[in-house]
């Protein structure tokens, strides 16, 4: 009977599916690495959330034959490592798309409207919070999506059909006419963005140099007053020159569901800015989203068990010599 091992709890409906196939599953004691590499003994299969899986866990798993992404991003796994052993990494691509861009909206409505500061005014017993913090309308207002993928190409559509706004987007790889289709500008450079945007929303893959692709230059061209929302990866932002941004007042808020480290350390100053807004990367953490990724990860896992080839296996990013 073969096993799988999964790094973090999945929805119920694809460890059932699993065990009907007469695959044994096997859940780490604890959501870490280390766990990870002392329990995952004999797996033939992992899936893996934001845990990831390192070098280190695969010279745990000499039987490992794939690493299913409970996700998009691989940026945590060690694919060219996995890629040298034959192990196949896949991806549960577009299976969140659209819960991950109706966190975005919720975020940048949020951070426009001031709600959770109000949430708190209201508890302190500050009623007057209404006449001294006046929020933002978005209508009509110029929405700035960096990268312009599956989740971005959700939130354009939400944003102007649903609220109004101008949109449009930077993502060098993406075709012309695919921005034509989703009626969304394509910039062509991320400053010009940067400068016309009211909103700027995040929705790039993790650079693999670690470099933020909002630096303090680019954090230093938005206009006063702007949101920056991320939904994508910590990484993305230099978060302490996005902290001086907003300190110096030149930035209304920025709303984050994503972190360099997850979970912060207790005394990470993010934690303590009022105009920041943190959630604890929740973005695919809907019922339905849970559930489709898991199951593409499980039937992943069954393609490669039975001899079959999974449909969204990962290319790594160096050349593997045969």
């Amino acid at each position: 009977m073969p096993v799988c091992f999964i790094t973090q709890p999945i929805h119920p409906k694809a460890v059932a599916f699993l065990k009907e196939k007469g695959v044994q599953i096997r859940f780490a004691s604890a959501p870490t690495m280390e766990a990870t590499i002392a329990e995952v003994g004999n797996a033939e299969a992992v899936i893996t959330r934001d845990l990831g899986f390192s070098g280190a866990a695969l010279d745990a798993a000499p039987k490992l034959r794939i690493i299913a992404c409970h996700g998009s991003g691989t940026n945590r796994i060690a694919v060219n490592e996995a890629a040298q052993r034959g192990i196949l990494v896949t991806r549960a691509i577009n299976a969140n798309s659209r819960s991950v861009a109706e966190m975005t909206i919720a975020l940048m409505l949020a951070g426009a409207r001031k709600i959770c500061a109000a949430d708190t005014a209201v508890r302190a017993g500050n009623w007057d919070f209404r006449y001294e913090n006046p929020g933002m309308e978005v209508h009509g207002k110029t929405l700035g999506l960096v990268g312009f993928g599956a989740i971005a190409r959700h939130v354009a559509q939400i944003a102007r059909e649903g609220l109004g706004m101008k949109v449009m987007a930077w993502s060098p790889s993406v075709p012309h006419d695919v921005f034509v289709e989703h009626q969304v500008k394509n910039v062509s450079d991320l400053p010009d963005l940067l400068h016309a945007a009211d909103v700027v929303s995040l929705h790039r893959p993790a650079d693999a140099s670690g470099k933020p692709t909002l630096t303090r230059e680019m954090l230093d061209m938005l206009k006063d007053g702007s949101v920056v929302v991320n939904t994508s990866r910590g990484s993305a932002i230099d978060t302490r020159a996005l902290q001086d941004s907003l300190r110096r007042g030149r930035l209304g808020a920025a709303l984050l569901d994503v972190l360099p480290q997850e979970p912060p350390e207790s005394d990470d100053p993010l934690l303590k800015d009022r105009n920041v807004v943190l959630t604890p990367h929740i973005g695919a953490t809907t019922e339905e989203a849970l559930t489709r990724m898991a199951m593409t990860c499980a039937h992943q896992v069954m393609a490669c068990l039975t001899g079959q080839s999974p449909q969204y296996v990962v290319q790594p990013s160096i050349p593997i010599k045969s």
